[in-house]
């Protein structure tokens, strides 16, 4: 076994966009193993919008990411060594290593995968802490039901793509917003949504509009700015709002939200949740996505890149939607 495994660590922490400059790769010593830990070789890296808010020092719903320690972040490998009695060497589990190409864990926390009707990497994506947000937006705040409108931005990303292919499975017609043609056609010919509206056509409204002669809903919102402003115009009487993420305001920018108005004037229930704070329904909804994933009735795509020291490069593009699916970094 190698002596050494590399990571990056934060940094400084950005002012604006995010650089290169924000990270910084190093090596740093393997350790020894103490009684109850388990040594874990990260195959993949999962990389998400919520890591630039970790950046940030403002307060928020969890501590900042602390400067010159690991990135945050989801990973799934190999358990390599334990000293843990419920672990052992082989073991395949999804764990928050961080960036870096190996980790050590004293069992909180850790899933072990069965990967025999599903790919290790789904377990970052579809079947992982993406595909539970989807879960739980639909489940419990939108409690979609078959025959409502429900619109769902970044529609071609990790979670939207899910959420947008569970409420179909209910029978829901589903209007997903997303950037560019070629994204619009995956999401409508390899997902199944009804319709998808690309907002950097330039017709953000009028488009959305034609696409919900019945109004709207229910919104599952990652996006915030113009894409829910378009899809408040558009909601029904006492429509029910999922809000999962802001990424347009993530590089620092103010998001306003233009028609509030609407918030009352059609008695709207917005409810804003994090994922990790409903550990409880994890179960439940992993049980079903697994299921759902293993016979193919919930598809999913992936941007890949390879090796850790591509990982900030692939983060900004992620940031500024340059990715295609859920956005991963292999590791081995």
């Amino acid at each position: 076994m190698a002596e050494t495994y590399q990571r990056i660590v934060l940094a400084s922490r950005p002012r604006g966009a995010v650089t290169a400059d924000n990270f910084r790769l190093e090596s740093v010593p393997v350790p020894a193993l103490e009684e109850g830990q388990v040594l874990i070789r990260n195959h993949y890296l999962s990389l998400d919008p919520y890591m630039r808010g970790r950046m940030s020092a403002a307060k928020s719903y969890a501590s900042s990411q602390q400067l010159d320690a690991t990135m945050i972040g989801g990973t799934v490998g190999e358990v390599v060594a334990s000293r843990h009695r419920s672990w052992q060497p082989g073991d395949q589990v999804n764990g928050m290593l961080g960036w870096a190409e190996m980790g050590v864990s004293d069992g909180a926390g850790l899933r072990k995968l069965d990967t025999a009707r599903i790919p290790l990497p789904a377990f970052l994506g579809a079947v992982g802490m993406p595909g539970m947000a989807a879960w739980y937006g639909l489940n419990r705040i939108m409690q979609a039901r078959a025959g409502e409108t429900v619109v769902v931005s970044a529609a071609s990303g990790a979670v939207g793509s899910v959420a947008g292919q569970l409420a179909r499975l209910r029978g829901c017609r589903v209007v997903g917003i997303a950037g560019g043609e070629e994204k619009c056609d995956y999401v409508v010919k390899a997902l199944g949504f009804d319709a998808c509206i690309d907002y950097k056509a330039g017709r953000l409204e009028a488009d959305l509009a034609d696409a919900t002669p019945d109004g709207v809903d229910a919104i599952f919102e990652n996006v915030g700015g113009a894409c829910l402003d378009a899809a408040l115009a558009r909601t029904n009487a006492f429509a029910r709002v999922a809000l999962c993420g802001l990424i347009a305001g993530y590089g620092g920018a103010a998001v306003p939200i233009n028609n509030a108005r609407l918030l009352l004037i059609n008695r709207l229930t917005i409810s804003g949740f994090i994922i990790t704070e409903h550990m409880d329904c994890w179960p439940q909804g992993l049980r079903e996505l697994g299921a759902l994933v293993a016979d193919g009735r919930i598809t999913y795509r992936e941007s890949v890149t390879e090796g850790l020291a591509s990982a900030p490069e692939a983060f900004m593009g992620l940031l500024q939607g340059r990715n295609f699916g859920k956005q991963l970094v292999k590791l081995i």
